[in-house]
């Protein structure tokens, strides 16, 4: 039996080829001999890579499969580095106008130069923060997830707090001040186990449908003009979105329509960035998504053709000067430490920053990161958490007090994770490779910084069809689970915000549900909405552990009432500490292969002399 198995393995081997030759020269073998090294090796075990032994090794996680994770995650998030320098920029930073009409202050030439300085140190600002939190975020968590400045967060920061060159009820630096003390306030929810506990109380059917509608949100940046390929656009006056695939010069403002005929941009990112990135993802090549990406940036950079990202235009002359510095370093001046610590505009607007930013953050950031951990797979599906919550929300929570230093909105979990979750990565590795991407672009921000929108449009749709998979797992059986369920998944998208979309589906939920349930109780049963009985089951109480300090008060509790009922009985046996240990082993049961029988214990004497 032994050498009819060595006759064929001898035999696949030879049919293989000679040892150490492949196809691609070689190349192949040496790049997998590398992979298998390190992904067996210490350093795979410490991030739980398949094969290197570790008790709770992740199957199918190896070394290079998430690098190109990491590198796909940063090839769809690299636009976050120009784009939300320029949302935050619009809000003029630190420059000073004195003018009464805040749009007419971008005539004066002081402050344009001013305002171009803060662009800059928004760039550098951009990818420091990303680089740094995603690089500890991975280490500490072991998760595939990237944070960095969130997009829809960055808007709501610079038109409807801080407002157009500061034409807002709130200053920048006071804005910035709120921001950095509501990562200290989701510090202290995360440590007290709150944070954990709130995405535990929002029923699971909105959860999913939270994903589903994060999916189509990112279907939807795809399909837009300022991140995406420019298929769609706002119609104007006539419809909310109208067919778009030409500049924003040539759009019919009534209509929203096309006027002429525009560039080609639209059908080379359809083409080279969709078709060809699908076709390849078809036949599971690697790296299917950044060829995708580097293919249509390198058609896009050549100037004078029809779909240059580098216009015979002022913007595209401007583009391509810093696009030839290649490397550049521009230190921070205007955005770093800008806190206003006294409070000079009132403590009146730092209460309502303060609150608008916690309001709207601590649903968005929390559904954010839970729906892209759930994208993962590491969910426990009895408790709804997963592992390391804990230090995740704190860490998410400490780089929103650093980016605000830094000058920057708040940061949060990308939902373009999903496109480095789906090439693969499912390790703490993926957001490493991703954050260290980053911090290189501080010095390569001009290349970076090049990658045309339409270049990462298609990509976003791909990730965005693979997150409206788990629509599949919503109940779709009983009215008051659906409604809050659509409302989740298309307010998303519409309303460009997480947070808002998950709050309206709270609130139809609630008004639905409490409806229902009062008719049901005063009725004592008798009157049900028909397949009531297939509604999902919820309850305020949560599901899984409490936080750690409720643990902590109920076994103090269980110790002080179990040590006062043995000195009830005689003082027999038994600490605080015995009942403790009894309490946590009714409440965390060891399961074992056999039941054994209890051994009989010797009486144990009491008082003094038993010790």
């Amino acid at each position: 039996m032994e050498r009819a198995d060595d006759q064929r393995s001898t035999a696949a081997s030879l049919s293989r080829g000679p040892a150490g030759r492949s196809r691609f020269f070689g190349f192949r073998d040496f790049f997998d001999f590398i992979d298998g090294r390190i992904t067996t090796s210490r350093f795979g075990r410490l991030f739980r890579l398949s094969g290197s032994g570790h008790p709770d090794e992740i199957r199918g996680a190896t070394f290079l499969r998430e690098v190109r994770a990491g590198l796909t995650t940063f090839a769809t998030m690299a636009y976050i580095v120009a784009v939300n320098a320029s949302l935050l920029s619009q809000t003029g930073g630190t420059c000073v106008c004195d003018l009464g009409r805040k749009d007419q202050c971008d005539s004066i030439p002081e402050f344009a130069a001013c305002k171009e300085e803060v662009r800059r140190d928004l760039i550098t600002a951009t990818a420091a923060i990303a680089g740094m939190a995603s690089i500890v975020f991975g280490a500490l968590t072991n998760l595939p997830v990237a944070l960095a400045p969130g997009m829809g967060l960055n808007a709501y920061f610079a038109f409807q707090v801080v407002g157009v060159n500061g034409s807002g009820n709130i200053p920048y630096r006071t804005a910035l001040t709120a921001v950095f003390f509501e990562g200290i306030i989701f510090v202290f929810l995360a440590l007290t186990g709150m944070r954990q506990w709130l995405v535990k109380l929002i029923p699971a059917t909105l959860k999913t449908a939270t994903g589903v509608g994060i999916g189509l949100l990112l279907t939807e940046i795809g399909l837009s003009y300022s991140t995406g390929i420019g298929a769609i656009t706002g119609g104007g006056r006539a419809t909310p979105l109208a067919l778009g695939g030409c500049p924003l010069a040539l759009l019919n403002g009534q209509t929203g329509m096309i006027g002429a005929d525009g560039p080609l941009q639209l059908w080379v990112a359809v083409f080279c960035g969709g078709i060809v990135t699908s076709f390849l993802m078809a036949f599971r090549v690697k790296y299917a998504l950044v060829i995708g990406i580097a293919l249509v940036s390198i058609l896009s950079w050549p100037r004078h053709t029809s779909i240059s990202y580098f216009p015979d235009t002022d913007q595209g002359d401007a583009r391509f000067e810093f696009f030839q510095q290649v490397a550049a370093w521009h230190p921070m001046s205007r955005t770093l430490n800008q806190l206003d610590w006294t409070f000079a505009s009132g403590g009146s607007h730092f209460a309502l920053a303060l609150f608008t930013f916690l309001y709207v953050d601590i649903i968005d950031a929390t559904a954010t990161l839970y729906s892209m951990v759930r994208f993962c797979g590491v969910v426990n599906r009895k408790d709804g958490d997963f592992p390391r919550s804990t230090v995740a929300y704190c860490t998410d929570a400490v780089f929103i007090s650093i980016g605000a230093l830094l000058g920057s909105s708040p940061v949060t979990a990308f939902i373009e994770s999903g496109a480095g979750i789906a090439e693969g990565g499912r390790t703490g590795l993926t957001a490493i490779v991703t954050g260290l991407c980053f911090i290189s672009s501080m010095f390569f921000a001009p290349v970076f910084a090049s990658i045309p929108p339409w270049a990462t449009g298609c990509t976003l749709i791909l990730v965005g069809c693979m997150m409206i998979r788990q629509i599949t797992q919503i109940n779709w059986r009983y009215i008051g689970d659906v409604l809050p369920s659509f409302i989740v998944m298309v307010f998303i998208p519409f309303s460009y915000s997480v947070a808002y979309g998950l709050i309206a589906g709270i609130f139809v939920y609630a008004v639905l549900n409490g409806l229902v349930g009062l008719v049901v109780y005063v009725s004592g049963g008798r009157i049900e909405p028909r397949e009531y009985d297939l509604k999902e089951y919820w309850t305020w109480k949560g599901t899984g552990q409490a936080p750690w300090f409720v643990r902590e008060i109920q076994a103090r509790r269980k110790g002080a009432t179990d040590c006062a009922g043995e000195h009830a009985e005689g003082g027999q046996g038994g600490s605080v500490l015995d009942s403790r240990a009894e309490s946590s082993a009714k409440e965390y049961p060891v399961a074992v292969a056999e039941p054994a029988a209890p051994a009989e214990e010797a009486p144990r004497p009491s008082g003094p002399a038993g010790h």
